[in-house]
């Protein structure tokens, strides 16, 4: 007996998660293409930061979040906005939920068709840039190139502050870009990738210090296509506000607001 797929309520959201903000970009990206879709943005401050954590305690947390968020609010798609909880958490979430999952990888294989020089910088946390996933895009999209991988732990704390409204400290890129540039080959880097969704907050701060002539690419527009077509034909419809999840409150949350509501998202809510 044939059975019929179960029929997802127009108020179904799009669950948008990641260890912090830096997923917001990726939000900016779907609204761009899917203004009409629900969403609940959930970040996991209470985790925060995920790069300095173990393969093994950050699969475990990212799958027993969403396993709750989706038992909460019944999502007709879930995103890990999270390149880190992504390249190490993807397979275990998939295997463990029942509604589409969409993952953030580092964008590799644009940048490889991009650069000139050959010579490309990735910047992520600590846990992407050591992963197998990485090593298996650069084989498959660039093996005859350069890819030269840095972590830059202190540049989502950056990216954070930012979006409170603080002064991104200036020695903190310098010094992530001198030490990208001071990477054997480094001084030819002509395109970067950004392999941690909260860089593309700094997207403005990073190309003033790298200079002219970099070219800098993200996996978000590619994630909102993705998005896109796996809710093709489906029917949206707000029955509430779209809501910012934090699984801690924190004081800092009050400074987030104006950049969650610029980004459609009323109401804020701690798990």
């Amino acid at each position: 007996m044939t059975q019929t797929a179960p029929t997802i309520r127009p108020d179904a959201p799009v669950l948008v998660f990641d260890s912090g903000v830096g997923g917001l970009t990726v939000l900016d990206a779907l609204r761009r293409v899917l203004p009409q879709a629900p969403v609940i943005y959930a970040a996991d401050n209470a985790g925060l930061p995920y790069g300095e954590k173990s393969e093994a305690e950050i699969a475990a947390r990212v799958a027993g979040l969403l396993g709750r968020m989706t038992e909460r609010f019944q999502p007709r798609l879930a995103c890990i906005a999270c390149n880190t909880a992504s390249t190490i958490a993807l397979g275990m979430v998939r295997d463990v939920l029942h509604i589409p999952i969409v993952g953030t990888v580092p964008a590799v294989k644009p940048a490889a068709a991009m650069t000139k020089t050959g010579v490309i910088g990735l910047i992520g946390t600590g846990a992407t840039i050591r992963q197998g996933y990485v090593d298996r895009l650069e084989a498959e999209f660039a093996a005859d190139k350069v890819l030269l991988r840095l972590a830059a732990p202190a540049l989502v704390g950056a990216a954070e502050a930012k979006l409170r409204g603080e002064p991104v400290d200036p020695a903190v890129i310098a010094g992530t870009v001198a030490a990208m540039r001071a990477m054997p080959g480094g001084e030819r880097i002509d395109t970067l990738v950004l392999a941690c969704t909260h860089f593309p907050l700094l997207a403005d701060e990073l190309a003033q210090a790298f200079g002219p002539g970099i070219a800098m690419v993200d996996g978000a527009d590619g994630i909102a296509r993705r998005i896109a077509s796996l809710t093709e034909g489906q029917a949206f419809a707000r029955a509430h506000p779209d809501t910012a999840l934090f699984t801690r409150f924190e004081p800092g949350l009050a400074a987030l607001e104006p950049a969650l509501a610029a980004r459609g998202l009323e109401r804020v809510e701690v798990l």
